[in-house]
């Protein structure tokens, strides 16, 4: 049987397309207040300005592409089954070739109505609704009559896809970490659950600021690293 590999990702796999980071410098978190447009309480305080934000996000991710990194993480199923697991709401992975992703933070270009929350048992993904890059307006409902709003983890809501992401990562034979600081909880801890003995690759431009031997870094950014990553699979092999 092909080797399992998990490769946990984050905003900076998908920076090379020119889709901004949400903590960096010059971040989408320096223009916006994340408790205005990306929590809960923002969603009950203003709808409209959310669903304004998230209708910039689709209209940005219409524009982009998959890069390079996104597509050499989706030729690794050419010889290992590969699970992507993303704290990304864009959908680069699947239009570079991934058939197994699991959204963390939720999808972007899915809607579902605003009476479904957002814990492991409280929706189901037939209240889910893909509007690809459509605008979405006060007033748009679901078939329910509902109000529809983004289909994705507001901060102040639970991570619904967190027990599969742990299940996976677990089973993995190889964990690799691209485009992620891991500062962002639940999320950061995932790659702990990893066998003992299944080696954590973490792809990152700066150095990795965790004093743990788990972690074997390659500092570069995620294409780079992508290929550098491969490169060392022939090491692992």
């Amino acid at each position: 049987m092909s080797k399992r590999i998990a490769v946990l990702t984050g905003a900076g796999v998908s920076a090379e397309s020119g889709l901004g980071t949400y903590r960096d410098n010059g971040g989408l978190w320096d223009n916006y207040d994340p408790m205005e447009v990306a929590s809960i309480e923002g969603w009950y305080r203003n709808p409209k300005k959310v669903l304004e934000f998230y209708n910039m996000e689709r209209e940005n991710l219409r524009k982009a592409q998959p890069n390079e990194a996104h597509r050499l993480i989706a030729s690794l199923e050419k010889d290992y089954r590969v699970d992507v697991i993303t704290q990304n709401v864009d959908n680069l992975h699947e239009r570079a070739g991934s058939t197994h992703v699991v959204h963390l933070h939720g999808e972007v270009t899915k809607v579902r109505p605003e009476n479904t929350f957002n814990d492991r048992d409280g929706f189901s993904e037939r209240e889910v609704f893909d509007v690809g890059y459509s605008a979405v307006h006060l007033g748009d409902k679901a078939p329910n009559g509902v109000q529809l709003r983004p289909h994705i983890v507001f901060f102040g809501e639970a991570v619904p896809k967190m027990e599969t992401a742990i299940d996976i990562v677990s089973r993995a034979d190889i964990v690799l970490i691209v485009g992620t600081s891991l500062s962002v909880y639940p999320a950061a801890g995932l790659y702990r659950y990893a066998p003992a003995n299944a080696p954590v690759y973490i792809i990152d431009p700066k150095p990795v600021g965790l004093a743990d031997s788990r972690l074997h870094p390659i500092q570069a950014v995620a294409t780079e690293g992508m290929k550098l990553f491969i490169k060392e699979l022939d090491n692992i092999k």
